[in-house]
């Protein structure tokens, strides 16, 4: 049976209220997750919101670099992301929405749309779902209160995954050369490379 589109939105704006807009800039794939959770979306939509905040904090507190895109910060934003929706919502659910929100970032990089800054390639999505699994495990261990400390700790420890920069913030390949902007921008596979997230620049 199919559900009309107007009464889809009328049950997502009775749960979101006032933030309807929100659903209209999700992907479609995040969407989709949306319609098959309404009730764990109503939840996912607080706990995203809580981690985005909390991982500005984290910034501001200079406990890791402040690499939103491929660093030891995105790692912790989408770990803990996974984390706390994991205590809020479960396991299964959370890693499904977490590889919505990757589909997401495949079809930003067919449309040429930034994210963090940059455009997405199959190495920042490797980290994404990386990170994204650790901190469901962290999620399945520890309680609520525990989770940040936790994921900062993981990260400092190596237990990530990052993208491979100099000091200057070059992308690297394995070998520790650099790699030219051009030869991956804009690329879906490209010669940048995940290392644990406790290397050095």
């Amino acid at each position: 049976m199919r559900i009309p589109l107007l009464a889809i939105l009328s049950f997502f704006n009775s749960l979101f209220a006032q933030d309807l807009k929100s659903f209209f800039k999700l992907s479609r794939p995040e969407k989709c997750w949306v319609i098959s959770h309404p009730f764990a979306a109503k939840k996912a939509y607080k706990v995203t919101n809580h981690a985005l905040q909390i991982t500005q904090e984290i910034k501001k507190q200079n406990l890791l670099d402040t690499l939103e895109n491929g660093g030891q910060l995105d790692a912790f934003r989408h770990a803990y992301w996974m984390a706390v929706l994991t205590n809020s919502i479960g396991a299964k659910k959370a890693w499904k929405l977490g590889k919505a929100h990757e589909k997401g970032n495949y079809i930003d990089y067919k449309k040429r749309k930034l994210e963090e800054g940059y455009i997405p390639d199959s190495v920042s999505l490797a980290m994404d779902f990386f990170n994204n699994k650790i901190g469901i495990e962290i999620g399945k261990k520890y309680e609520c209160n525990e989770l940040k400390n936790t994921v900062i700790s993981d990260i400092l420890e190596g237990k990530m995954k990052m993208i491979y920069r100099d000091q200057k913030l070059n992308s690297l390949d394995c070998n520790g050369e650099i790699l030219p902007y051009e030869q991956w921008s804009g690329i879906w596979r490209n010669n940048r490379c995940l290392v644990n997230s406790n290397v050095k620049n």
